[in-house]
């Protein structure tokens, strides 16, 4: 007989999101008041906010409107990125986002996912880095524990299931690399 998931069962041990509860409640309200919706477009503000709940962030970020962001404290960026509208940024744990990269609509970045070949489903995490020069294209998923290499490029619609070598394009789901990326 096989066995089933349980959810009763569930253990997110040893995961902990970092911060104390307070902290985590004022950016639950802040990220919903601030960042998911479209009434702050000031670039400004939403960087001072960031860096006020413990992201490291760089020169000339623009967070575009509509933005979902876990946890900041989990969170760095460097110079020169663009990060388009609905956005959602599910960092579990850390993501680092090298400069000069545009990380366009839609785009989901996932640090968790489940053990599905255990009864209890516990979480299982995994940090995402996204080297310089990166462009995620709109609608594109990159999962738990991938690094995207420097200038390479994950196309529209696409699903990174695995690293991505530099100065490369990817395509599909799960992607897989169609092309080298060769800047004139």
């Amino acid at each position: 007989m096989q066995k089933k998931t349980d959810l009763v069962l569930y253990d997110n041990y040893p995961y902990n999101p970092g911060g104390n509860v307070v902290k985590r409640i004022l950016w639950h309200y802040t990220n919903a008041f601030v960042f998911k919706t479209s009434l702050f477009p000031f670039y400004w503000i939403k960087n001072f906010l960031l860096r006020l709940f413990g992201a490291k962030i760089g020169n000339m970020v623009e967070v575009k409107p509509c933005v979902n962001i876990k946890y900041p404290w989990n969170l760095t960026i460097g110079d020169e990125v663009w990060i388009g509208e609905n956005v959602w940024i599910d960092n579990l744990v850390m993501v680092t986002i090298g400069s000069n990269i545009c990380i366009s609509q839609g785009v989901t970045l996932l640090t968790g996912s489940h053990n599905y070949k255990i009864p209890s489903f516990n979480l299982i995490t995994g940090s995402i880095v996204l080297e310089d020069g990166v462009w995620l294209g709109a609608m594109s998923i990159v999962n738990k524990g991938i690094t995207v290499a420097s200038h390479a490029i994950l196309a529209s619609g696409s699903v990174a299931t695995k690293n991505l070598e530099h100065y490369s394009i990817y395509q599909g789901n799960p992607a897989v690399k169609i092309r080298d990326r060769v800047i004139a």
